[in-house]
């Protein structure tokens, strides 16, 4: 049966692999989170993800829409895809990847300092803008039953994100994991809560 589901916000990096120590062998823990648009082609396959996620959606047939199109879809990452189209990233988060892309959701941008985003956002700071974008990306497809093997994954932007598994569930460099596995046409999405800093 294919309809929309509940999701809690993502934003998706890809993994390289990486060696990860026993703390990663935890299961994440089922979280109250907010709610966010999953593809209609999404099923939840509660085989490939670990214990207690949150509804996850894993597509059943090859998704439609790539990371770009999903995101604005979802309606919860419109700062997310302001800051793309402002960083110049639009066409490489289209292409054909693949990518996992950690994606913070309009609340996690909320976060910031509101002058620091707005500085973020002017021609004059794409540069920086671009640092922190692709340190949300890592090139590869890592679903989340891999994603918790790892303890850190090395990001487009050069330098490696920080993974850890506890009982409490994933965090990529402080940042909690909220939802997982939602695939798209090229790559894969995970939401976040906080926008994480290079």
């Amino acid at each position: 049966m294919s309809r929309p589901i509940a999701v809690a916000s993502l934003l998706a990096f890809s993994f390289a692999p990486a060696v990860a120590g026993p703390q990663c062998q935890s299961s994440w823990q089922a979280q109250a989170t907010p709610a966010v648009y999953a593809p209609a082609t999404a099923t939840i396959v509660a085989s490939h993800v670990p214990a207690g996620v949150a509804a996850t959606a894993v597509s059943a047939a090859p998704a439609a829409k790539d990371i770009v199109d999903t995101a604005v879809e979802a309606g919860s990452f419109k700062t997310l895809v302001a800051a793309v189209q402002a960083a110049g990233l639009v066409d490489t988060l289209k292409s054909p990847g693949p990518f996992t892309v950690f994606a913070p959701t309009d609340e996690a941008f909320a976060k910031l300092d509101p002058a620091v985003l707005e500085s973020l956002l002017q021609p004059e700071n794409k540069e920086k803008l671009v640092a922190i974008l692709t340190y949300h990306v890592v090139a590869g497809k890592v679903l989340a039953a891999d994603v918790v093997k790892l303890s850190e994954a090395a990001t487009v932007q050069g330098t490696t994100v920080d993974i850890a598994v506890d009982g409490s569930g994933v965090t990529v460099d402080g940042a909690k994991v909220v939802a997982a596995d939602i695939e798209t046409s090229n790559g894969v999405i995970h939401v976040i809560d906080t926008v994480i800093l290079p």
